[in-house]
C-alpha cells in the first residue's frame, strides 16, 4: 500500500472539505452519510476550517486520512470521543467512555487496496490509546441497507450491540449500531 496514514492538520481544510464532497457525491453517500452534497457545498470557509481545526486537536476527536506519496488523498475517517456527561451526536447517549467512529470513505480507484482497513487500524489504535479516562468501546452506526459496509466493519471486529436508531428523513429504515468492547 503507498498511503501514508496520519491524522489531518488544521491548515488542510481545503483538502478535508474537498474529500467530504467527494464522499458526498459517492453512489452509496445516501445511505452512508447524514448529509447530502447540496448542504455541504454550501458551508462557508470558516464551518471548514474550524472543524479541520477541531479534527487536528484530537480533544473531541480526530480525523485520520490516507495520503497517497503525490500528496492526494484516497481516504478518510473521523473518529469521535463520547463521555457519559457528554453532548450526544448521534444515537443514545453514551453509558461508558467511548468513541463513535464517523465519515467512512475511500475513493473507488482506492478501494481494495487496504485503505480502508489501514484507515480502521489508526482509528481503533488512536481510540485504545485515550487515557484519562480510557476507552471502553468503539461504535458505529450503518444503514441496514449498507450491507457492503456492514461486512467490512464486522471483518474489523465490530458486532452488533443490539440497538438501532431510525434513519434521519426516513423511519422505515434503521441506523444498527455496531461495537467494539475492550
Amino acid at each position: 500500500m503507498d498511503y501514508v496514514i496520519r491524522p489531518v492538520r488544521a491548515e488542510e481544510w481545503a483538502k478535508a472539505r474537498e474529500i467530504r464532497l467527494a464522499a458526498l457525491r459517492d453512489p452509496a453517500a445516501p445511505i452512508a452519510f447524514l448529509e447530502t452534497y447540496e448542504q455541504a457545498v454550501e458551508r462557508p470557509d470558516g464551518f471548514w476550517q474550524e472543524r479541520t481545526s477541531r479534527a487536528a486537536e484530537g480533544f473531541v476527536g480526530r480525523q485520520f486520512i490516507a495520503e497517497a506519496t503525490d500528496g492526494q488523498w484516497a481516504g478518510t475517517v473521523s473518529v469521535l470521543v463520547e463521555r457519559p456527561a457528554g453532548e450526544v451526536r448521534f444515537g443514545e447517549a453514551a453509558k461508558v467512555d467511548q468513541t463513535h467512529v464517523v465519515a467512512v470513505f475511500v475513493r473507488p480507484e482506492a478501494r481494495g487496496a487496504g485503505v480502508a482497513d489501514a484507515l480502521f487500524r489508526a482509528a481503533m489504535e488512536w481510540s485504545w490509546g485515550l487515557a484519562d479516562p480510557p476507552v471502553k468501546r468503539v461504535r458505529l452506526y450503518v444503514d441496514e441497507r449498507n450491507a457492503r459496509a456492514a461486512a467490512f466493519y464486522r471483518r474489523m471486529g465490530f458486532v452488533a450491540s443490539g440497538d438501532s436508531v431510525p434513519v434521519p428523513g426516513d423511519p422505515t429504515a434503521r441506523e444498527l449500531e455496531l461495537e467494539v468492547l475492550r
